[in-house]
């Protein structure tokens, strides 16, 4: 992923400085008390005043850690290392300053502080422990936002490939359907069914709306699926007439429960295609929903005895392909589409968690 400056926060340097050098500062008090003991809190507020300067140092090392990001490795670490000793250089310097200005001019009892060489090597070590660890802190907390913001950008991606791949899944649908009913409609105009083909017009008008207006990724309850089923066999009835019977049940428990919009549609298409338009005789076609356990059932089934023997839908048609794909980008491996051949007809049920 491109390197972001937008990544390395100033206020997550903030936060994150602050607490580092308010810890410090509690953890060397007892020094700090043990070294002003009978001058009052004055003199002690007057040392533990130098931790904003400390701040001040650390957040110059935050403005060049932010600035070397795009920076070769080799030559950012040298960069970083030279501002962190800059910085224990620095903060050595002012406090030797500090302690004679207050000495001279605030507390005379400063003066006994000590000054010495090993001290200000002793200091000068616990200051780059400390801008050390700082800048350390600087370095996670712009990693964990580069972390996040690729998380993003991977979630985003997924759900845009989602997306993608179940509004290519959805409309895949709608050429075949249109071109088997404008088929239909041709026929019926040949044949000088005129009033049949009128009215399949108007069922197909109104499916097609319903269809276009539909989002792919929408989940609608049940019962509105189930009815824009019932409205496509309403457009096959006017086609197949007494040939196609129709039989739609669903619980009252199921009837709420949310399913991808169009879910449906293309084993009802199996259905007719394969149940209905090879067979003489009548076939009814059967769809039903119930709940068993934690799981939606949604059996899609006709009695058409010429279906398995003439077309072997029981294979992998473009229909069961297409509803198989479309759960398992919605539920993943929790949903199933199973399919098994009967004497007579042919069955499609999908299981669906709730929940």
């Amino acid at each position: 992923m491109p390197i972001s400056s937008e990544d390395a926060r100033p206020w997550d340097a903030v936060r994150l400085t602050c607490g580092l050098w308010v810890f410090v500062i509690l953890l060397y008090m007892p020094i700090i008390a043990d070294n002003h003991r009978g001058e009052g809190w004055f003199s002690t507020a007057l040392d533990v005043s130098t931790m904003f300067v400390s701040i001040g140092f650390a957040m110059l090392m935050f403005l060049i850690y932010r600035a070397t990001l795009a920076t070769r490795l080799q030559a950012r670490l040298v960069v970083i290392a030279a501002a962190i000793f800059g910085a224990v250089l620095a903060q050595s310097v002012f406090d030797f300053l500090f302690v004679g200005f207050v000495a001279h001019n605030i507390e005379e009892a400063w003066h006994e502080l000590p000054r010495d060489l090993a001290h200000n090597y002793g200091g000068a070590f616990n200051y780059l422990c400390v801008f050390g660890v700082n800048m350390a802190l600087f370095h996670l907390a712009y990693q964990r936002r580069r972390d996040q913001r690729q998380q993003r950008s991977l979630t985003d991606a997924h759900s845009a490939a989602q997306l993608a791949q179940l509004t290519a899944l959805r409309f895949q649908l709608n050429p075949h359907f249109l071109f088997n009913t404008l088929n239909a409609i041709s026929s019926m105009i040949v044949t000088r069914r005129n009033a049949e083909a009128e009215q399949m017009t108007e069922r197909l008008s109104s499916f097609l709306r319903a269809s276009l207006a539909s989002d792919p990724m929408e989940m609608v309850p049940l019962e509105e699926e189930f009815a824009l089923i019932e409205e496509y066999l309403d457009i096959e009835t006017v086609r197949f007439e007494e040939r196609l019977l129709v039989d739609i049940q669903c619980s009252p428990e199921a009837a709420s429960l949310p399913v991808p919009s169009f879910l449906l549609q293309p084993l009802a298409e199996n259905a007719v295609k394969y149940g209905v338009s090879p067979s003489p005789e009548p076939v009814r076609v059967q769809i039903d929903a119930r709940c068993e356990g934690n799981a939606l059932v949604i059996r899609v089934a006709d009695d058409g005895r010429f279906a398995h023997e003439t077309s072997g839908r029981a294979g992998t048609g473009v229909g069961l392909s297409n509803v198989r794909r479309r759960l398992e980008a919605v539920y993943g491996a929790r949903s199933a589409l199973e399919t098994r051949v009967m004497d007579p007809g042919f069955a499609a049920v999908i299981r669906i968690p709730i929940g």
